[in-house]
């Protein structure tokens, strides 16, 4: 009686194991793949160069690898 018992908790902890327990580590390794692309999202805030002041990223001029929140600036910089 025992050991049937032994047996049926062991087979319920393997299925928990191998079918519950990998699936947050692959959604963990997602995430952080994201975060090391380093891509801006389109909502995302990034300071301009030149004058300090905040905006989008889709509303910024890139220039030689760095944000501009008008061509004023952008001017400014050349």
């Amino acid at each position: 009686m025992i050991l049937k018992l032994l047996i049926i908790v062991g087979v319920i902890a393997a299925v928990y194991f191998l079918f519950f327990k990998t699936k947050p580590e692959a959604k963990v390794s997602k995430k952080s793949a994201k975060k090391e692309s380093k891509k801006l999202d389109a909502d995302e805030m990034v300071e301009c160069a030149t004058c300090g002041v905040y905006a989008e990223v889709e509303e910024c001029i890139l220039s030689n690898g760095k944000y501009y929140c008008s061509r004023e600036c952008l001017a400014k910089a050349e």
